[in-house]
């Protein structure tokens, strides 16, 4: 029933592995050579003179080789083009400009990709429906469109899930073909071109992840993409992350360099949506992560971009849109990082003496909850208002919206 309620007043809302544990896999996965944020140039003319020295005596090398009709992702090495210096210099840089390294790798990695079959892998059919969007996957840009893979092992700590992908050697040879089969597409984004976007985002999440069991399977993927795609990283960025490892990359970290400090990020459990707000809009967040992305939007082009605000500890914000015209549908999303507040929404018309309308009644949203999706279309014309309740948390929470309004056809 209509419940006539009285309007709150709202503040403005604004080499190949050994046997190791995963916990030194994880180690050693911070130390991998990416590039920082700040990413280097890939501009030749603004290169040292000690790099476009390393970069001609690649090329000179690589020409005298049986390898001097090799390519990489459809890009010639000696196409004398801005593109082969791009993947050249990822070589390059991922062995400290040491030529004779650089070559060395550069020389295993065309071997690999031709036995593995690399450049037809994206197109493969390999059978893993139910991995797809929910243990590696592609999943939208960063805020400086940087592709974005997210990668979630948890659901291996099913026993029957873990034996039916990793229950013997071609099962396991199997996922790992997937594995760069996702990679693959990501790169396949990237421009390749000096001041384009040449690397991905990877975001990594430990919870409920069976560190044991996955040791062999995570020591070859890093191995793998280690080896074969230097420098495709621009920041990895791990989240719902056990203290434990918190307290682990705490001790490491004195002796890593700023650079390599500077492309990761440790997030602890609880934190994630404000982690990722920080790197990635909340349209491109996946809603699982607290943000506002299905992978059914993926398929409607470019998301509506979404508002960011802030809700305090011990705060009530009312978000309110106005202007909304009788038989006019207004569809929302709507999300608090984390959430455990009250949320509710309700429609205020503006005429005089006609009662607020409760759409979506005040209720608790537990921290697991997944974006709220909704519409409504009035009778007449007034205002929706949604509130958010975080008056019984000291914690500070990030949190987004968007909304379209849809006129209704004439008749």
């Amino acid at each position: 029933m209509d419940q006539k309620t009285p309007l709150q007043t709202h503040p403005e809302a604004s080499p190949k592995p050994n046997k190791k544990s995963f916990v030194t896999t994880f180690m050693e996965a911070t130390t991998l050579r990416t590039p920082s944020f700040k990413e280097d140039t890939y501009f030749v003319s603004q290169l040292k003179s000690s790099e476009k020295k390393a970069l001609q005596e690649l090329k000179d090398k690589l020409m005298g080789s049986e390898a001097s009709d090799g390519s990489m992702w459809g890009v010639p090495l000696l196409g004398n083009d801005e593109k082969a210096d791009v993947i050249l210099l990822k070589f390059l840089r991922a062995r400290d400009f040491r030529v004779p390294d650089a070559f060395a790798m550069l020389l295993k990695c065309l071997a690999w990709r031709k036995e593995f079959g690399a450049d037809g892998v994206v197109e493969e059919d390999l059978g893993f429906k139910e991995l797809e969007g929910v243990v590696a996957y592609m999943h939208g840009f960063d805020k400086q469109g940087h592709p974005v893979c997210y990668n979630a092992y948890g659901v291996f700590k099913d026993r029957d899930m873990y034996e039916r992908i990793f229950g013997d050697d071609e099962k396991l040879k199997k996922f790992l073909r997937w594995r760069v089969q996702v990679l693959e597409r990501g790169i396949n984004a990237l421009h390749f071109k000096p001041g384009g976007i040449n690397s991905i985002i990877q975001v990594t999440d430990l919870k409920d992840m069976p560190k044991r069991e996955l040791r062999v399977a995570s020591n070859q993927i890093l191995s793998l993409f280690q080896d074969n795609y230097p420098e495709m990283v621009a920041r990895k960025i791990f989240i719902n992350v056990p203290w434990y490892f918190s307290a682990l990359y705490s001790l490491f970290s004195p002796f890593l360099t700023q650079r390599t400090k500077s492309k990761f990020v440790i997030s602890k459990e609880g934190n994630v949506a404000e982690t990722l707000y920080k790197f990635i809009r909340p349209e491109d967040v996946p809603v699982q992560y607290g943000g506002l992305s299905r992978l059914s939007d993926l398929q409607n082009g470019p998301p509506k971009p979404a508002s960011e605000f802030t809700v305090k500890g011990g705060e009530k914000v009312n978000i309110q849109i106005e202007g909304i015209e009788a038989d006019a549908t207004i569809t929302w999303d709507i999300v608090v990082g984390g959430w455990d507040l009250e949320y509710s929404a309700e429609f205020v018309p503006n005429a005089e003496g006609s009662y607020i309308i409760q759409v979506d009644k005040p209720r608790k949203v537990m921290p697991s909850e997944e974006a709220i999706h909704n519409s409504f279309t009035p009778r007449e014309a007034g205002k929706m208002v949604f509130s958010v309740d975080n008056s019984a948390s000291r914690r500070r929470k990030v949190a987004a919206y968007r909304y379209i309004v849809r006129k209704s056809a004439s008749i």
